[in-house]
């Protein structure tokens, strides 16, 4: 049985939980999560410090991204195998190469950005590119709510609540949709300045909007549309698309509950999940795998 931790407990990490205990080949041994911390879950009570679990295996982190990659360097540094959804995109590469180094160090596996994009996406991208060497693909998101863009929102000095919802527009463009209750003594203005001026927002059109509750916008669906046009060799128009409409929070929790499973197939180092062979996410032996799905 591999010894997993849940490292927050918002949204994705109570899915992970839930995901662990139906996985036949894991065993929850600890939870963490500073603003739950002394609940009961799954017979286990919630910590509020990494430094308060038991021995494990690996660290499943379902923090929200700028909180990942002190807490993903903090475990590994510990010699407990990582995997995290960190998902601004821009920043993976350094983030990788930071892991890359700390996992050799101690002589442990780290995969970072394993959600659905980046992460099982970014495979799909991959096998267009390998099918088309030569050509353009665009990653068309929503409509739905995005759950990091969201937080990134309830981050923002004089939002009480948010919710930010991807709409998309083709070619790999979106328009941003952000649902925002204020705090007291906050303008709509500033909030709304702050919030375009975030990394997250910047790069895109963005439309902030304030409502007086934002639960009743709330909606965890989302989805990509994912298409190619390329070349194989010297033919031209291979055209090639991917769809998805997905629960967010669940399937995030699925996909590093199946990265955790695969880190400890790995050499010790850094990862992506295009890096690894697909065979390693499936809880079955690899005979089996050819048997049913080659």
């Amino acid at each position: 049985m591999i010894k997993a931790a849940v490292i927050g407990y918002g949204n994705v990490g109570r899915a992970v939980v839930e995901i662990l205990r139906m996985s036949p080949d894991f065993a929850l041994c600890g939870i963490v999560g500073k603003t739950s911390a002394g609940r009961q879950v799954e017979g286990l009570t919630i910590v509020d410090s990494v430094d308060k679990l038991p021995a494990t295996d690996v660290a499943i982190l379902t923090l929200p991204s700028r909180g990942v990659p002190e807490m993903a360097k903090k475990l590994l540094g510990k010699g407990i195998h990582t995997v995290d959804g960190f998902d601004i995109h821009e920043q993976v590469p350094a983030l990788w190469r930071e892991l890359s180094a700390l996992g050799i160090k101690h002589n442990v596996a780290a995969i970072t950005a394993a959600g659905w994009d980046p992460g099982t996406d970014s495979i799909i991208r991959t096998l267009f590119q390998a099918m088309a060497p030569v050509g353009l693909t665009y990653t068309n998101f929503g409509p739905g709510m995005s759950m990091g863009h969201t937080v990134a929102v309830r981050a923002v000095a004089g939002v009480k609540d948010a919710l930010s919802v991807t709409i998309p527009l083709g070619t790999g463009l979106h328009r941003r949709m952000v649902y925002v209750e204020l705090e007291g003594g906050y303008t709509y203005a500033q909030v709304a300045e702050a919030i375009k001026a975030d990394a997250y927002f910047i790069h895109d059109e963005t439309h902030v909007i304030q409502v007086s509750d934002v639960s009743a916008v709330k909606d965890m669906g989302h989805g990509v549309h994912m298409e190619r046009k390329g070349s194989s060799g010297s033919t031209c128009n291979q055209l090639m698309s991917f769809d998805m409409k997905i629960d967010n929070p669940t399937l995030t929790a699925q996909v590093l509950v199946c990265s955790a499973r695969a880190v400890l197939k790995q050499k010790p180092g850094g990862y992506t999940m295009i890096e690894i062979p697909p065979v390693d996410f499936l809880a079955m032996d690899r005979a089996q795998a050819v048997a049913e799905l080659v």
